[in-house]
């Protein structure tokens, strides 16, 4: 790839990017909660479910975040965005292979 050619995909690729201030790290999981007693429906099997934000961390370390039902589709947008950006940064960083070589 010639340095004029990497140039304008670079520019392309960091020109489209998704809204930095809204991106998540991690996996939206459904859990179902089950009371251990007092509770109709748990009592039936049914349980309650839950959505949780799973996010793992250097060392094994992992924290989860209860979210509201309402917020589910926010937080699947951001998570969708951070993957958008992830996959730029690394088609940037591709590209950038290029300058590396003298051009001839």
């Amino acid at each position: 790839m010639k340095h004029k050619e990497a140039l304008r995909r670079r520019r392309s690729l960091a020109s489209n990017l998704p809204p930095l201030t809204e991106i998540l790290r991690g996996s939206l999981l459904r859990r179902i909660i089950r009371h251990k007693k007092g509770c109709p429906k748990c009592e039936r099997g049914g349980g309650h479910p839950v959505w949780v934000l799973n996010v793992g961390y250097a060392g094994g370390v992992t924290k989860q975040y209860s979210i509201r039902p309402e917020l589910k589709p926010q937080v699947e947008g951001w998570l969708k965005h951070f993957q958008e950006v992830k996959a730029k940064l690394e088609a940037i960083c591709e590209t950038n292979h290029a300058f590396l070589r003298p051009e001839p």
